[in-house]
């Protein structure tokens, strides 16, 4: 684990509580890129779908009810729009957080890498929290803990997370889903659906120990390491569940139990 952090998913969080994505740390083991958004003719049309297991229904700007709204831009120039809408579920101060090209594309990569053992920086949807990782010294044995002073730089991404309405992160969603799917289907995903993935992956989240202090490190080179070979094993989006300490940890299970019911549940054709 690097000695510094980025707010990751605060995704899971724009997805995962849209707030947890952006929690994410970078790690220095390169994975699949996000992949090249295809800005032709053919991506900007609507994708025939998979038949999905946990179908959610689009908000569709040409109703007549939702005439308010103004058509959904492709993919590529998406952008401007998708972060007008993240300020709105946040605040103001989020918006010079966050990347600065390919958002949505950003989050989907890391959903769909959460699960794995390493995340890429490349493809981190947000800024870094801004202090370095911090520990406790070493013992006699060359062991170190984490600080629970490293806990509180998370204390404010963690409350925008807690105190987002997910109803309204969830109207987002299904708005802005077809271009969520389109960006799940360049990643590589042809024939897969894209919310059948988040479901997955935050079951995942949600099942990470709870690990109580002392959280113990080894460091046999420049990164630090879990000492506990179970929690090395862990996949990137469970570590930095770990690494956020029990009592986050416990908050953004809320925010995560909460959006799984509500994309379980949000179904249509």
């Amino acid at each position: 684990m690097k000695n510094k952090s980025s707010l990751w998913f605060i995704s899971i969080l724009i997805v995962a509580a849209f707030a947890l994505l952006f929690l994410y740390y970078p790690m220095d083991v390169a994975v699949p890129d996000l992949g090249h958004s295809k800005n032709t003719q053919e991506s900007e049309s609507p994708a025939r779908l998979p038949r999905p297991l946990h179908p959610i229904k689009i908000i569709d700007s040409s109703s007549a009810d939702r005439s308010n709204l103004i058509a959904l831009p492709p993919l590529h120039k998406s952008d401007e729009y998708f972060k007008l809408e993240i300020v709105n579920l946040f605040s103001p101060s989020i918006e010079n957080l966050l990347a600065q090209s390919r958002i949505i594309e950003r989050i989907v990569a890391t959903v769909d890498n959460f699960p794995r053992i390493h995340i890429s920086e490349r493809i981190r949807p947000i800024g870094k929290v801004g202090d370095d990782f911090l520990t406790d010294g070493q013992d006699g044995i060359g062991t170190y803990s984490i600080s629970a002073d490293n806990y509180k730089r998370y204390d404010a991404i963690i409350a925008l997370a807690s105190s987002v309405d997910m109803e309204k992160v969830v109207e987002v969603y299904r708005r802005y889903y077809p271009l969520f799917q389109n960006a799940y289907m360049d990643l590589g995903y042809p024939d897969d659906y894209f919310n059948d993935r988040l479901v997955d992956v935050i079951a995942h989240l949600m099942a990470t120990p709870d690990v109580k202090d002392p959280v113990l490190l080894v460091r046999p080179n420049v990164l630090y390491e879990y000492r506990d070979p179970a929690l090395a094993a862990l996949s990137s989006g469970q570590k930095l569940m770990v690494r956020m300490g029990s009592a986050h940890a416990a908050q953004i299970k809320i925010k995560l139990r909460e959006l799984h019911r509500l994309i379980t549940t949000v179904s249509g054709t």
